[in-house]
């Protein structure tokens, strides 16, 4: 399984492409710089342009997102959910699977504290998938591999069956005779 991380941000957006096969190998990260455009359809295009030519180059089978957090500023909240549109646009338009997980999340899965700040994160994912100190990793990218991971890691423990699951069992029962309701 290859996977693309994506961790959308006003400015850079990072991403970075991990596979799972008999280990886990970390195959590229990078970021993607609006290089001082303004919000609006020029940076949003350059960005679609940019992460689906990382997807045609690295052809990864899911993608796996950030999920936003709420922002003070509304402005940046704005901005940051056009970079998360552009990434599951370049998703679905590429076949993508798509997984969201929020910063949290990410962090207990990769540090095992939900409050690890960047460092921390970011010498796990170095830890795990055997990236040597001289590979430069800049830290929207080393986000990216983190939320990649974390999709790796969940996707390993099965999960119990929800309560969705168990309410349409039932619900595909055979009907009960007359007397089962004496």
């Amino acid at each position: 399984m290859r996977i693309i991380g994506v961790d959308p941000g006003n400015a850079v957006t990072g991403f970075g492409v991990i596979e799972r096969a008999t280990h886990l190998r970390f195959i590229c990260a990078g970021t993607i710089r609006s290089n001082g455009m303004k919000r609006g359809p020029l940076r949003l295009a350059m960005l679609y342009k940019e992460l689906l030519s990382v997807v045609k180059e690295y052809a990864p089978h899911t993608m796996s997102l950030e999920r936003s957090f709420v922002a003070t500023n509304v402005q940046s909240a704005f901005t940051l959910g056009e970079a998360r549109a552009i990434a599951m646009l370049v998703a679905a338009h590429r076949d993508l699977e798509l997984f969201e997980y929020s910063p949290t999340d990410v962090k207990l899965s990769i540090a095992g504290y939900g409050r690890a700040d960047k460092h921390q994160v970011k010498q796990m994912v170095r830890r795990t998938l055997t990236i040597d100190a001289a590979t430069e990793i800049a830290d929207d990218a080393g986000d990216a591999l983190a939320i990649a991971l974390c999709h790796i890691l969940r996707s390993r423990i099965p999960s119990a069956p929800s309560r969705k699951d168990s309410s349409i069992a039932h619900l595909s029962r055979a009907p009960r005779s007359p007397q089962d309701h004496q």
